[in-house]
């Protein structure tokens, strides 16, 4: 299920927002990254962290607690001391509207094309 989360220009390239979808206690990092927007767990799985704190470069999003820094298209860390990938969401944009389907979280496997396409 699509959900809006914002206008794509409330959201420039290199910014990120959290956002918790209803009923949900999870939180949402959505990015805006080289042109593109994406969506992942704002949660680091190392330090429990929020992810959206962070720094957004390159298509990474970098933990400010221990420097982890996450791939936004896979989901997984390419700087250590996290090991374990985070949940990454469908994004599209319609109407201008930044639309997040909160259904659509999941953990992506070396195998996955998506993951091999962006490794």
């Amino acid at each position: 299920m699509y959900v809006r989360v914002c206008n794509s220009t409330e959201l420039s390239d290199g910014e990120v927002i959290r956002f918790v979808p209803d009923g949900e206690e999870e939180g949402i990092a959505v990015c805006h990254s080289d042109g593109e927007f994406f969506a992942i767990g704002d949660k680091c799985s190392h330090g429990n962290w929020s992810l959206s704190e962070g720094f957004l470069e390159n298509c990474h999003l970098e933990c400010v607690l221990h420097g982890s820094a996450f791939d936004l298209r896979t989901g997984w860390p390419d700087k250590l001391p996290a090991t374990k990938p985070v949940k990454i969401y469908d994004v599209k944009i319609e109407d201008g509207d930044v639309l997040v389907d909160v259904s659509s979280g999941r953990i992506t496997q070396p195998d996955d094309e998506n993951f091999a396409a962006q490794r």
